[in-house]
């Protein structure tokens, strides 16, 4: 959805994956990125090619360093085979993807303040409108997903849209990364269609 608010009138375009997961008890993003790197790249790589974007950024939190560098190497081994870099495949078309490691604020996990630290600035959230499609890094348009959402990218275009929606319920399509932690038996992540309960996820999973 937020992909087809980009304005096409304003250049250049960026895309931004939001892997600061400063939420307390969540793990998803760190486990999706280390152990399913390409997925998550290829995603990202793809709604940059979708939106015009011709750079993309992971801001990961501070304490995510080795991830950081786990995604660099994967990064140059995607440019390595040529899924990055320049001229992609024959056409004028050219991505880079970087890597930008947070300060530590809970704060810039919040779309606008991720924004003003990657900019340099103070993790500070922006007064609302204008939103990121329209002005978003740099003044210029932005599309922020999480990781989450990007890495479930290259499975509804391999299998359709459709085959997503078949999943969940008639008001929430999909699946759903849950990070369960606590008094249970099994903790981690699991990945769930819409519609699983908190009942569901503890006994049934969880115990």
């Amino acid at each position: 959805m937020k992909w087809s608010f980009i304005d096409n009138k304003n250049w250049p375009h960026y895309v931004v994956a939001n892997a600061d997961e400063s939420e307390p008890g969540t793990f998803k993003d760190r486990e999706i990125m280390e152990s399913n790197p390409f997925q998550f790249l290829e995603g990202l790589a793809i709604a940059s090619y979708a939106v015009g974007a011709t750079a993309a950024y992971i801001y990961l939190r501070g304490e995510f360093w080795q991830v950081a560098a786990f995604l660099d190497e994967k990064i140059a081994e995607m440019e390595e085979a040529g899924y990055l870099g320049d001229n992609l495949f024959g056409k004028d078309y050219s991505l880079k993807i970087f890597t930008h490691l947070g300060a530590g604020a809970y704060i810039c996990g919040e779309e606008t303040a991720l924004l003003e630290s990657l900019e340099g600035k103070r993790g500070q959230p922006r007064v609302r409108p204008p939103f990121p499609p329209p002005y978003g890094l740099y003044g210029k348009p932005t599309i922020i997903n999480n990781v989450e959402t990007f890495t479930n990218v290259p499975m509804i275009l391999a299998n359709g849209a459709d085959w997503y929606k078949s999943m969940g319920t008639a008001d929430s399509a999909g699946v759903k990364v849950f990070s369960l932690s606590g008094r249970v038996r099994k903790p981690g992540n699991y990945e769930l269609p819409f519609g699983t309960t908190f009942r569901q996820l503890i006994y049934e999973y969880g115990m």
